[in-house]
């Protein structure tokens, strides 16, 4: 049950009430980017979010053998999701899954516009994205932890593409579901934006919200995007700096 605190702050349109795991409405959880993990892959990344572990792995780009696959004037950028069997509460069956193959495409949609492919023709870019930890999140977690690898493969990209999401849980507009308030919510918003520009490449929304709480959401996401954005290039930094 959400309760506020005093009728002068419920007045005042001031949200104070706490969340299960005691964040704000506006509170991101614990996140921790590394940029450069992996010796053999050309780039890679490794990302916590909460309870959420991310391993990604970057290769390219490189001659893309596939014909039917090929551009004659640009790259193609293929993105695979996986969760470890081990990942989740249970055993997850191993292999991809109709979940897995949907994020996968939709990753690769939000990363597309952010990489100069035209300079690439007749060529892959793989991103490998493994789930070693899941705890709600994990397309937005994924989606961060790439453009990082990305980065860090030295990729020519416009931006670093960044990814979070809002959602309603308990009646309440909140920033960052968890994997309880993923489940148990009202609706679930995911986006990803390119930040100098505040272009949005990806928005998915799954549930019912209001005018007002979908703009409200929206703007928690991209307050959100910004801030995991500070935390991808202290990362960045970081390997390079």
């Amino acid at each position: 049950m959400i309760t506020i605190i005093t009728n002068n702050e419920l007045s005042t349109g001031i949200e104070t009430s706490k969340r299960a795991d005691g964040r704000a409405f506006d509170e991101l959880r614990p996140i921790k980017i590394e940029a450069g993990v992996l010796k053999r892959a050309d780039g890679s990344a490794y990302l916590e979010l909460g309870g959420n572990k991310i391993l990604v792995a970057v290769y390219g780009p490189r001659e893309l053998h596939i014909r039917r696959l090929m551009q004659p004037n640009r790259a193609v950028l293929r993105c695979r999701y996986n969760m470890a069997p081990f990942s989740v509460d249970g055993r997850k069956r191993p292999g991809p899954d109709r979940r897995s193959v949907e994020i996968s495409k939709i990753t690769s949609e939000a990363l597309s516009p952010a990489v100069f492919l035209e300079k690439f023709p007749r060529s892959t870019i793989d991103v490998f994205i493994e789930v070693l930890e899941a705890e709600g999140g994990t397309r937005c977690a994924g989606i961060t932890a790439a453009s990082v690898a990305l980065a860090d493969a030295g990729v020519p990209m416009r931006d670093i593409i960044v990814s979070c999401a809002a959602g309603k849980a308990d009646g309440q507009v909140v920033l960052d579901l968890s994997e309880t308030e993923d489940k148990e919510g009202e609706a679930d918003m995911p986006i990803a934006i390119m930040p100098r520009t505040g272009e949005i490449t990806l928005l998915q929304s799954d549930g019912h919200l209001t005018s007002e709480e979908f703009e409200k959401a929206l703007d928690l996401a991209i307050n959100g995007c910004k801030k995991i954005s500070e935390e991808q290039k202290k990362a960045i930094l970081s390997r390079y700096g």
